[in-house]
């Protein structure tokens, strides 16, 4: 999460870097131009995908856990 992503093509407004906003089986996408929200199958993202222009911060495995517990403790 975090990367700024290089696609082949432009969106429709001009811009080609966009900002990964979500992972899983789809990625989220924002335009970094217009500032338009995306999702991608993972599959369409790898075939469409350029370059990496930035990485984001890499993950605190211990924050991403404790998060995790929280939200077990809170029942959801």
């Amino acid at each position: 999460m975090g990367d700024v992503v290089r696609l082949r093509k432009p969106h429709p407004c001009g811009g080609f870097e966009w900002e990964v906003t979500r992972l899983g089986a789809d990625i989220g996408l924002r335009c970094l131009e217009c500032g338009r929200r995306l999702m991608l199958a993972r599959s369409t993202l790898e075939r469409r995908l350029k370059a990496f222009v930035s990485r984001g911060e890499p993950i605190d495995q211990e924050k991403f856990a404790a998060i995790f517990r929280e939200e077990d403790a809170a029942g959801r």
